[in-house]
């Protein structure tokens, strides 16, 4: 491996097979390269030619394409979870994990100084023998991560006799208490705990292979900032006894692409700050019923909206799955759309005032670069959507997550649109705060080099982490 004398790096990017982990890696990426930097992405054939556009420095970022091994079940070209149903994404860690032999010959080719990555927990391993520095990079909130698989977090939730309501406490030591599951958020948890995969079926449990991930490599670098994320970083900093380096939010550079012209014709007859733009992502799959109550609150709140949702649960059709009479008491005050739409280009359009999301932890960040200037409206459904909404929604209070029912965790109409209009309306108390709030933390976010100097000095502390 080739020494670094305080000049440039040459840094290796291996991130999960899923778009919510690679675009962020990329992101990275070319912040690292506008600095000059090289770097050598790793990724599957197909999924490389959906995501080389990102590339903003193909002289210094070079794709490497692996070969997506075969395994048994996984249907002919997926290659990451948006390929796949939830019941079968295991496949896809599976798979990955049979691309050691790749990456191996890889980096012993590359000679890079570090290797960043985040599922494959063994890639330290390869790494070490080699002189290569490993990082975990996370893109994932820290909330989550301290909640879930911290050292603290692990042996607190491997406990045998552990109770919904243990789950629903905060953890000892954990440094926000307002951050707390409701009862079907602790009941999914503890079912996904008590599931153990067959030693020869080839499955690593995700909070095990994360949390050997995190044990393993080097140093741990997060997608993040200490405005927002430092109590949670001071935790894990101390619990994994070993450094982290933030490399800044990642704010999206304002898209080059304009937006498609259907979308312009249909905002633009609206006035500004006035849509509801309402998305769940490209793998949030709704059940009929839960479908159908956010779209008659998006209808009860009288304001024009796009939504832009994945056909449900139960139905073989967005048409087929809309509430009876749905579109006639709509007319041309709301679209619901089932494809791919350019998110990016919707937030920034000036006609768009609030955004009811699932609760990525991307699509919230991406919020605050926004030139719309929209509201959150937070329903988070799975996993670390929840530790993102409550972040958002409790810690920061600079949005409002919709009221579900304890037991069941569904939301209804009336919920929906009361979470709306308390944003909405200009003379909400409540809604003055939240608004205020997220104004400030945008104001922090996109101050003069803010980022700027979080990529600069994540770049110093690598090179130190050379000698």
């Amino acid at each position: 491996m080739e020494k670094c004398y305080g000049s440039t790096l040459h840094i290796a990017m291996y991130p999960w097979f899923g778009f919510g982990h690679i675009t962020p890696f990329l992101h990275l990426s070319n912040k690292l390269a506008e600095k000059g930097h090289t770097i050598s992405f790793i990724i599957p054939p197909i999924t490389k030619s959906k995501v080389e556009h990102l590339n903003r420095f193909p002289n210094l970022i070079t794709f490497y394409p692996i070969t997506f091994p075969h395994v048994e079940g996984l249907p002919s070209g997926a290659e990451t979870t948006h390929d796949v149903p939830s019941s079968i994404k295991d496949l896809i860690n599976i798979a990955m994990d049979k691309t050691q032999n790749q990456i191996e010959f890889l980096l012993r080719k590359l000679k890079p100084h570090f290797i960043l990555y985040d599922f494959a927990y063994w890639v330290p391993n390869l790494a070490r023998p080699l002189g290569i520095k490993s990082m975990h990079y996370s893109v994932v909130n820290p909330a989550a991560t301290a909640h879930s698989v911290s050292p603290a977090a692990l042996h607190n939730l491997r406990e045998s006799k552990i109770t919904e309501t243990d789950l629903m406490k905060p953890l000892p030591g954990y440094p926000d208490p307002s951050i707390h599951l409701h009862f079907h958020e602790a009941r999914a948890l503890r079912m996904y705990l008590s599931v153990k995969p067959s030693s020869n079926s080839g499955v690593v449990h995700l909070f095990d292979r994360l949390y050997m991930s995190l044990a393993e490599c080097d140093v741990i670098g997060i997608k993040g900032c200490r405005e927002i994320d430092g109590m949670f970083v001071d935790f894990l900093e101390k619990d994994f006894k070993k450094p982290i380096l933030l490399s800044g939010p990642l704010i999206p550079d304002p898209p080059s692409e304009p937006l498609e012209k259907k979308w312009v014709n249909y905002l633009s007859q609206f006035n500004p700050n006035s849509v509801i733009y309402c998305c769940f992502g490209s793998e949030v799959t709704l059940s009929k019923s839960q479908f159908q109550e956010l779209l008659l609150g998006l209808e009860l709140s009288g304001l024009p909206f796009l939504a832009v949702l994945r056909t449900p649960s139960g139905a073989d059709s967005i048409e087929e799955a809309l509430p009876d009479g749905f579109q006639e008491r709509i007319g041309g005050r709301g679209v619901v759309y089932g494809g791919w739409i350019q998110q990016p280009q919707i937030l920034n359009h000036p006609s768009i005032g609030l955004f009811v999301t699932h609760c990525g932890w991307g699509s919230l960040l991406e919020v605050l670069g926004a030139k719309s200037k929209c509201e959150l409206v937070l329903i988070p459904m799975i996993g670390d959507q929840i530790y993102n909404a409550r972040t958002f929604g409790n810690t920061l209070k600079a949005g409002i997550e919709v009221e579900k029912s304890e037991e069941e965790g569904l939301f209804t109409k009336e919920s929906v649109v009361e979470a709306i209009k308390t944003l909405m309306e200009q003379d909400n108390d409540v809604g003055k705060e939240v608004r205020t709030n997220l104004a400030k933390l945008r104001q922090l976010i996109l101050r003069h080099n803010f980022e700027s100097s979080y990529v600069e000095d994540f770049i110093n502390k690598l090179k130190t982490l050379l000698g």
